[in-house]
């Protein structure tokens, strides 16, 4: 296999191929950061490239030949995770002080093998579904360049889709693993909170966000996942011990799971567009000839309730976010302006909304006690343009995102995984997904059946329209 033919083949291959010694790790990192510098002037999709320091990680583990599992591997993290000598800038020019050392997951992904090639753009401090500012230009789609590659993990995604690396980590606080998964035809599985520790942050967006892999194939989320997941002291979620290792469940057929789907959005008059809905009725159809029950769900998710919660911890998280910021005055109007949002709620409003995650929790989770898994669509619609919603005053743009979203943003609340699956493209060649949402600490029985899907409809093999042949 050619270099840039395994620029695209993901983890475990690329893992295969240094340990069996077909490539060294400096040969594929330097093909990584070969294909950077051609394609992602295009792109955008990394704040930082660290090339010198690359190319040593990428020595070192030749020179060592340590058996570890991501050995040689290149990954891209977003610039919401800590690395040691720089500032986290979670999207913004608003820090400056540096971190003393990696976050938990950073420490783990070295400590496996992989070799960090840089850190991937996000919106300013995440609260967008696209990943564009005023002062850093939009990060674009792999498979078409007028189109957004999501948020607010859309950096990450961009990579991985494009061939810059073999996965990236992302965060999803409503939706930005999953969201930047579907668009750009990749796999990306919002673990469970507490799965994956945010040390040296205890807690984000008050539980709302968790971190995870964004990968061209499941059992790629899966031998990343297995390096990075578990609590450090000090964590206040903690996930209970998966039933297997996560690339066992990927390699798992899931047998025969009742199966809800539910095309009802969570608030009213929002629109699913019919490319949307065919692909989750072609994928209740697959699923169905796969032997699973596959019946229509549509339970009652408190709409105007849970709705307004989520607005309301949004809206709060997003100031708390800003004035938390080394330099708050240093972000961006538009984000100024949700920041000024969250400030204005009335005090018992965010208390109201604050409290009720027990409840909210159990009610959301009584669907699966007639149901294994729930599918439903991962976004309302096929992805958005870049630059679409700039004219719309903030709450417009707000409302248009959550409209956008509103499948995805019920399972931050209240903490279940759920995955973003591709599921097809659209009449223009652009990728479309659906979600598949667990029960409460059960990645396993997703990977084994978002695996089960890949088996019978694989996705990977195709590399995007959108940038030619970067050879």
């Amino acid at each position: 296999m050619e270099l840039t033919e395994l620029s695209f083949a993901g983890v475990a291959r690329q893992a295969e191929a240094v340990r069996s010694g077909e490539v060294t790790a400096r040969e594929l990192v330097a093909e990584h950061l070969r294909r950077i510098e051609l394609v992602d002037p295009q792109l955008n999709a990394f704040r930082q490239v660290f090339a010198e320091q690359a190319l040593a990680e990428a020595d070192a583990a030749d020179a060592r030949g340590e058996d570890l599992p991501l050995r040689g591997v290149p990954i891209a993290v977003k610039e919401d995770i800590a690395i040691a000598g720089l500032p986290t800038t979670k999207g913004t020019n608003a820090a400056r002080t540096p971190e003393p050392a990696d976050s938990a997951i950073v420490q783990r992904l070295r400590a496996a093998g992989a070799v960090i090639i840089g850190r991937t753009r996000m919106p300013e401090l995440g609260l967008w579904p696209y990943t564009e500012s005023g002062w850093a230009g939009p990060t674009r789609n792999p498979w078409s360049l007028t189109h957004s590659p999501g948020g607010s993990s859309g950096g990450s995604a961009a990579a991985v889709a494009a061939g810059l690396a073999a996965a990236a980590i992302g965060t999803d606080g409503a939706g930005s693993i999953r969201i930047p998964s579907a668009v750009t035809g990749l796999f990306g599985l919002k673990p469970q909170r507490g799965r994956v520790s945010l040390a040296p942050e205890r807690e984000v967006w008050g539980g709302m966000v968790v971190a995870g892999p964004i990968t061209r194939t499941v059992l790629d989320w899966a031998l990343v996942a297995d390096q990075i997941h578990g609590a450090v002291p000090g964590d206040p979620h903690v996930a209970h011990p998966p039933r297997t290792s996560f690339t066992e469940a990927a390699r798992t057929d899931p047998g025969r799971l009742r199966i809800g789907v539910s095309l009802r959005p969570w608030g009213p008059g929002i629109s699913i567009a019919e490319e949307v809905r065919d692909a989750v009725q072609d994928t209740a159809a697959l699923l169905t000839d796969l032997g699973h029950d596959v019946v229509r769900l549509d339970p009652p998710m408190k709409d105007l309730k849970a709705s307004t919660q989520f607005a309301v911890r949004y809206l709060h998280n997003a100031h708390l976010a800003r004035t938390g910021m080394e330099f708050p005055d240093l972000v961006e109007p538009r984000t100024r302006a949700v920041g000024e949002l969250g400030r204005r709620l009335p005090r018992g409003l965010v208390r109201w909304a604050l409290k009720d995650d027990a409840t909210l929790t159990a009610y959301a989770n009584r669907i699966f006690s007639s149901v294994d898994v729930l599918l439903t669509p991962a976004l309302t619609r096929p992805p958005i343009r870049v630059g679409e919603w700039d004219r719309r005053n903030v709450v417009t743009a707000l409302l248009a995102a959550s409209h956008y979203t509103t499948f995805l943003q019920m399972w931050n609340v209240v903490g279940n995984p759920a995955a973003s699956v591709p599921a097809g493209r659209t009449s223009s060649g652009l990728p479309l997904a659906v979600q598949l949402v667990g029960r409460r600490h059960d990645e396993c029985t997703l990977l084994s059946v978002s695996a089960q899907l890949e088996r019978a409809r694989p996705w990977a093999d195709r590399t995007p329209s959108g940038l030619g042949h970067a050879n």
